[in-house]
């Protein structure tokens, strides 16, 4: 009898404990989703009017999709190449800020699948895997995106591109690291200089 009642113990634990590792949320529950994606998680919230268990449960299949995802290095040649490349879209914006958004919304997709995020996918997914390892950056490449489709106004997208270059620097420059808790190496540590497109040019007429 004795048997018996240890035998439904541990049967009754082992059933629980496989019930809470089911339900758990991917990414460490509530706490560890907070956590990773800051204001990611918020925004998740906002996008599901409030529900912050479907919120949750979205954040959790990021997490599940591109958590594994290991960032391919690059080459020095190639790190070169994108910083001239950015500092010649910023150059640009100063003439033709419409233009200037557009390519380096194109520059940071191209960045990206180098970096090993998914090419040739939905705009919105290859956000989602960004999130993964990048959240503090990924709003202001969405912003990017926006203004490259010719939905904001020249100082929205002075904007976009401001807060997109966060993005890029981190693509171009260091490993993933979450939540940012550490110093992300930026170009300037590499001698160059950094930027803020010219505001005598705010006030132009943009698209909207």
């Amino acid at each position: 009898m004795f048997i018996i009642v240890i035998i439904a113990v541990v049967v009754i634990a082992a059933t629980v404990l496989f019930f809470i590792k089911r339900t758990r949320t991917p990414g460490g529950g509530k706490h560890g989703l907070q956590s990773r994606f800051g204001p990611e998680y918020q925004r998740a919230i906002t996008d599901h009017d409030g529900d912050v268990k479907a919120a949750e449960r979205e954040l959790g299949e990021r997490v599940k999709r591109h958590g594994s995802l290991q960032e391919q290095p690059l080459s020095p040649e190639e790190r070169e190449y994108y910083v001239a490349q950015w500092a010649d879209v910023q150059e640009q914006f100063v003439t033709s800020p419409q233009k200037a958004v557009a390519e380096a919304d194109t520059l940071l997709a191209r960045l990206a699948a180098d970096r090993g995020y998914p090419v040739g996918e939905q705009f919105e997914e290859r956000i989602a895997a960004l999130s993964v390892h990048h959240a503090p950056y990924v709003q202001g490449y969405r912003s990017m995106h926006i203004a490259a489709r010719g939905q904001s106004g020249t100082e929205e997208m002075r904007e976009a591109m401001v807060e997109a270059r966060r993005l890029f620097e981190a693509l171009v420059t260091a490993q993933p690291t979450h939540n940012d808790r550490h110093h992300t190496q930026s170009p300037e540590d590499h001698g160059h200089p950094s930027w803020t497109p010219g505001r005598r040019h705010a006030k132009g007429s943009g698209t909207s």
